[in-house]
């Protein structure tokens, strides 16, 4: 493809194709890799995101070393990397910790209902937890994720939770004519 003014469509195909898509963690079994891997973004606007889950993806994250300074409370509170504000200072301003943009009112409402999702679960008993959280999981890598649903579903668990509560009045012990026709078939 030139790179004269212009010419900005291909008539070709891709000349070396790859035959297998890149992995970061194919020939790198470090401690670091792994970390990467399995570090969660949070705090950061969808933009900044994608940015740094490519560069996760394509091994060109560098963490940091050692905490940077907040630009906004000059306190050494930095954990992550490519971040100008620290979390603390990022969820004050509402706005992302990377480009210090303001968030959109649809993350903010993102950001609320995740809180109000966790206050729910917090509640639950750990196996109901686990199984909510699964769900949302499930939901999430499908297409967009619908928070109302996932609500409306934990409210159903929670109703059905109450279903299942067995009152101590409730009297489950068999009547005696039940018991005496069990002992005479043994």
């Amino acid at each position: 493809m030139s790179t004269s003014r212009g010419n900005t469509s291909r008539k070709r195909a891709q000349k070396h194709q790859n035959k297998t898509a890149f992995k970061n963690d194919l020939h790198d079994t470090s401690q670091k890799t792994k970390f990467l891997n399995s570090m969660e973004l949070k705090g950061v606007c969808k933009r900044c995101k994608d940015i740094l889950e490519w560069k996760i993806k394509f091994k060109k994250y560098k963490p940091l070393t050692a905490p940077r300074k907040c630009v906004d409370c000059e306190q050494k509170s930095i954990k992550y990397a490519y971040h100008l504000l620290c979390s603390n200072c990022a969820l004050k301003k509402t706005v992302c910790a990377k480009c210090c943009k303001p968030f959109d009112d649809q993350i903010k409402e993102e950001i609320n209902e995740d809180k109000t999702i966790q206050q729910m679960l917090k509640g639950l008993p750990e196996r109901k937890r686990r199984s909510i959280i699964r769900y949302i999981n499930k939901h999430q890598e499908g297409s967009s994720t619908n928070t109302f649903d996932i609500m409306a579903h934990i409210e159903d668990v929670l109703a059905g939770l109450k279903k299942l509560d067995f009152n101590e009045d409730d009297d489950f012990h068999f009547s005696s004519s039940q018991s005496d026709t069990d002992n005479e078939g043994t």
